[in-house]
């Protein structure tokens, strides 16, 4: 199916399904639909786990993806927007986890297979759907303790890793991390998804998808489109794009500029509209379908579809769209170095100097040193903002240091600058001779960095295990030419 795939996108525009939440809210269920026989006297209340309706109520998510698949859906998403280990701690169902993506993807499945053996002209594909969870790992939830975290990079590894596993157990076609509105997140499920993969011996397209939250134009962690892409290319995806949000109207600038600088296919699912005060959807099949013809007739798409509120009655009006239009062409990749903070920087052939703020460095500030075995760390931090002011275009910060622990205040310091965008704008340079400093720096930052630095001193295998790694990491770096 992967190089069927890749046919197909390569030749037309391909349309996603729509709203799967939008679509249980039409059937009205209630608390004892949820349940089940298998959880009739579980301890917790269940309505609303959309996710756990592959388990206890298959025939209606099957009927679901059959209405889009009718409508003329040629991919089409599992249901476990939420089925995580992080997510389904509200339901203390965190156990189900592997098992609803199996099934979900396995109800998938049977309903594409019906439809490409009727049509086998028209293949079907399943989208392994990996929702951001309900936790940020760049923001504190704490306005109190900026440098808190509700959830660890380590945590949405496995809990994502555990969710691949059960979505590539069960036959996904695709695995589509989606509605990113932290990067770093995105970045922790595009690792498992790589691990998950290599283990099972599989290679399986990637499709990202991130979600602008204002008209500002950025991300809840505050990165702009362009910082985004650049924070996310460091696998070769499928497509990256863009859903759910402002609605096709308002994501149509982002969309462009996506388009413009993406060596990737492109995909685009907006909501119909923002949601109105009862919480609905107003924005109608013909409404939208006009916004979509638009991004079709300037070539901004490969994908399109449909994220809240919409229907298969909009399905059927993109479908009608795609059949008419031409696909984007890819542009080619300008091999130039490609760093994010909360904005993008970039470096060619013909770039000024940049300028690296060093300040940050406890090896080259005494003052700085001095602030940080102090722990005043709000002094500390006018040391980098006073950089970023003065015209540093990427901030190296070390803690290398006799009298530090140098990972758990590399940790707390990089969780502080992100919590202050004037700083957090530019890009980060980790700098240490340590790599257990290093990875947990690396751990911390949703934009591009760099590390700073690796060598071949420690031998070939160590030097090509952790260049690896920074590049799983989303990270360029810099190397060292020891022996």
């Amino acid at each position: 199916m992967n190089s069927i795939l890749h046919k197909e996108i390569a030749s037309r525009i391909l349309v996603m399904d729509g709203a799967m939440g939008t679509m249980i809210q039409g059937y009205k269920l209630e608390e004892k639909d949820y349940r089940g026989s298998r959880f009739a006297d579980y301890a917790s209340d269940l309505k609303g786990n959309n996710d756990l309706l592959s388990l206890t109520q298959p025939g209606i998510i099957q009927e679901i993806h059959e209405k889009y698949l009718e409508a003329g859906a040629d991919i089409i998403e599992t249901n476990t927007f939420n089925a995580n280990h992080i997510s389904l701690a509200d339901y203390k169902m965190e156990d189900l986890a592997y098992e609803m993506n199996k099934v979900s993807a396995q109800i998938a499945k049977n309903a594409t297979t019906k439809f490409t053996d009727h049509n086998p002209r028209k293949p079907r594909f399943i989208a392994g759907a990996m929702g951001p969870t309900n936790k940020t790992a760049s923001l504190s939830p704490d306005v109190n303790n900026p440098g808190y975290r509700a959830v660890s990079f380590d945590d949405l590894y496995f809990a994502y890793k555990e969710q691949a596993s059960g979505l590539i157990d069960g036959g996904v076609d695709i695995l589509l991390i989606e509605t990113i509105f932290d990067t770093l997140n995105a970045k922790a499920a595009m690792m498992a998804v790589k691990d998950t993969m290599q283990e099972k011996g599989i290679n399986l397209p990637v499709m990202v998808s991130g979600t602008i939250t204002d008209a500002s134009g950025r991300t809840l962690s505050g990165q702009t489109t362009e910082a985004f892409l650049n924070s996310v290319s460091h696998l070769d995806l499928l497509t990256v794009g863009l859903n759910c949000a402002l609605g096709a109207k308002d994501l149509r600038p982002y969309l462009e500029e996506l388009s413009d600088k993406a060596p990737y296919y492109v995909s685009v699912y907006p909501n119909a509209g923002l949601p109105n005060q009862f919480g609905e959807y107003d924005e109608t099949p013909e409404i939208m379908a006009d916004q979509l013809k638009d991004f079709l007739d300037h070539g901004f798409t490969n994908i399109i579809g449909g994220c809240c509120g919409t229907t298969p009655d909009h399905i059927r009006e993109f479908v009608k769209l795609a059949d008419q239009a031409v696909p984007r062409k890819k542009p080619g990749n300008k091999h130039n170095l490609k760093l994010s903070g909360l904005e993008p920087l970039i470096i060619f052939d013909g770039s000024n100097f940049i300028n690296i703020g060093e300040r940050t460095n406890v090896s080259g500030s005494i003052k700085f040193a001095r602030l940080i075995r102090e722990e005043k760390y709000e002094e500390a931090l006018s040391v980098a903002r006073q950089q970023v002011e003065n015209g540093a275009q990427v901030i190296d910060i070390n803690m290398d240091d006799a009298m530090l622990d140098a990972e758990s205040v590399m940790v707390e310091f990089l969780n502080l600058i992100a919590s202050e965008p004037d700083i957090s704008r530019v890009p980060i340079m980790i700098d240490s001779s340590k790599w257990s400093v290093i990875e947990a720096g690396l751990k911390c930052i949703q934009g591009k960095a760099i590390v700073n630095s690796i060598s071949l001193k420690e031998g070939k295998e160590e030097f090509i295990k952790h260049a690896s790694k920074i590049r799983d990491y989303g990270a360029a770096t810099v190397v060292i030419c020891i022996l």
